[in-house]
């Protein structure tokens, strides 16, 4: 016991080790995402489980989980676009930096791939590594409590809003809120991932419609 928990935290040091290697400090190539989801199928499958036992599993109704994937879609970005942004943009003094996208703006090849990244490495890739992987090892260490999967969801939380911090400190932190959300809509669920892919994906699809139509505040202009 005390062995498979030694073995536990030194499994989640080198999550951060690596998620610090690609997202801080740059010294990791590719994004944190394909390296932890590697380590997260490893995980999973010394442990005698596979992705279903973290909730990649048909959902009981598929139409009303791609309804309420889309309303909430919508209302995350509503809220970061009218409430969180704004709210952190006042507290860290600047906006969120959107220039690494600013070639997408009426660039339809740019469009489609990265509507692919989007569904793939993003939607999927990150809702399996953070809510599938993550959410659930962290609880497996420190105990299948309320409190420790508030604890677990905040931690998770601010490693996938390090992951953003290419946007800034401002992105950063509201990408972390979504998190919180995103995390608030597995839990909600039952511990089904589709509502989260879903969800991250239409969320993500939306905004870069949004800068590929020139319709995000200085994304457009140099």
């Amino acid at each position: 016991m005390i062995r498979a928990r030694l073995a536990g935290v030194a499994e989640l040091a080198l999550v951060l080790l690596i998620a610090l290697g690609c997202d801080l400090f740059r010294i990791i190539p590719l994004s944190d995402v394909p390296w932890l989801f590697v380590i997260g199928w490893i995980s999973l499958r010394l442990r005698g489980q596979r992705w279903r036992s973290v909730g990649l599993v048909r959902p009981a109704s598929w139409r009303k989980t791609v309804a309420v994937a889309a309303a909430a879609a919508i209302a995350l970005q509503l809220l970061s676009t009218f409430v969180t942004e704004p709210i952190i943009s006042r507290l860290t003094h600047q906006p969120t930096d959107l220039s690494l996208f600013r070639p997408l703006v009426g660039n339809v090849k740019l469009l489609l791939l990265g509507l692919g990244w989007i569904w793939t490495l993003a939607a999927i890739g990150e809702e399996l590594v953070y809510r599938g992987y993550l959410l659930n090892r962290i609880v497996d260490l420190i105990g299948r409590t309320p409190i420790a999967w508030a604890c677990s969801v905040l931690l998770v939380s601010a490693l996938f809003g390090l992951g953003h911090l290419y946007q800034g400190p401002t992105g950063a932190l509201d990408t972390a809120v979504t998190s919180l959300l995103l995390a608030a809509l597995y839990l909600g669920c039952g511990r089904n991932l589709w509502l989260p892919i879903l969800t991250h994906g239409m969320t993500d699809t939306i905004a870069l419609l949004l800068i590929f139509f020139n319709q995000v505040s200085g994304v457009g202009s140099p």
